[in-house]
Parts: C-alpha cells; structure tokens; sequence
C-alpha cells in the first residue's frame, strides 16, 4: 500500500463537516484515493459514506473493495451507471438505482433519503466522478446540479468529495469545480 491512502485521509481530517472538496487524480491513483476516503477517513471520522457510482458500476466498486479487505459495511451507494450497462446490478439495500447519469434530481434525492435515514453519523458523500457525469450532461445543467447539491449537503453537515480525473478534464469544469469547492487537491 502507497502512502496515498494515509495523506488523503490526513487531508480531510484538516477539514470541517460541511465542506467540499475536489480531488483530481489519475487512474495509477484512483483505488488508492478511495481507499484512504472510504476506509480510513470514513473510519476516522466514524462516518457513513454515501458514494454517486457514474464511472463503475457499484457491485464492481464493491467487489473491489472487499478483494482489498475494506470494511463495506458503513458505505452507501447511488448508482447511476448500472442500468446503463445493462444487468450489471445487484439486490442489496446497501445500493439505490438510477436509471441514468442524467437524472441528476433523483441523485441528489437519492442521497437526501441516505441523510435522513441515517442521519445518526456524518455524511460523507464521494462523487465517482464529474467527469462521467459531464460525458453524459450539459456542462451548465451540471454545474447548476453541483451548486444546489452542494448547498444542500453544507446544511446538513457532509462532507462533499468530487472526484476528477485530470486527464480528462477541462478548464471549463475545472472552473465549475473552483466554484463549487473550498478546496482542490491534486493527487498524483
């Protein structure tokens, strides 16, 4: 295991409930993110992590993460990519569906419900990632989802993660991006 895990947890922990951040990385550094959020921070901060799946669908996030030994039993995801890659569900109550990377409303109700279900522990709500919502959105709907959904996860305390991949992204997100975080950490 890199140290990458160990600093984006360290990272995190320097912030307050209620803020957001971006993390842009490349796919040598993907796994290695998501492990230092959803295991160690999460673990951390004795957090439910509430993960949008638009890049992998989640059973295979899932099964990934428990082949690496990650404690799954605190994290929650909406899994917008799924039905588009035709089958590739599973029944759990650990996974709410989305017809579409393109629904961005019933993602953002998605995860209003996960808040309020369990509201018993902070939110930590992982973005999986802008860029595949962007492939699938125009840059000015999506942008204006971002805005609402990130005011409404500050009200509630949850800790906002964006993920990007850099090679893939573009000045106009990364401007959308600068807008709607209080930080932006670079991951390489």
């Amino acid at each position: 295991m890199t140290n990458i895990p160990l600093s984006i947890a360290a990272k995190m922990d320097e912030y307050p409930p209620g803020c957001s951040v971006s993390i842009e990385l490349n796919m040598n550094t993907y796994f290695d993110v998501i492990r230092g959020l959803v295991d160690i921070f999460a673990k951390q901060k004795d957090a439910y992590v509430f993960y949008i799946s638009a890049t992998i669908p989640s059973n295979k996030v899932m099964d990934l993460l428990e082949l690496f030994e990650v404690d799954i039993s605190r994290i929650y995801f909406v899994d917008c990519i799924a039905h588009i890659m035709m089958g590739a569900t599973r029944t759990t109550d650990r996974i709410l569906y989305v017809e579409s990377p393109t629904m961005l409303e019933t993602i953002m109700l998605k995860v209003e419900f996960l808040t309020r279900k369990y509201r018993d522990k902070t939110p930590i709500v992982v973005l999986d990632s802008v860029n595949s919502l962007a492939i699938h959105n125009d840059l000015k709907i999506l942008s204006e989802f971002l805005h609402i959904f990130v005011t409404s996860l500050r009200g509630k305390g949850a800790y906002m993660i964006i993920l990007s991949l850099k090679d893939q992204s573009t000045p106009e997100m990364a401007a959308m991006l600068n807008l709607v975080s209080d930080e932006v950490i670079t991951v390489e």
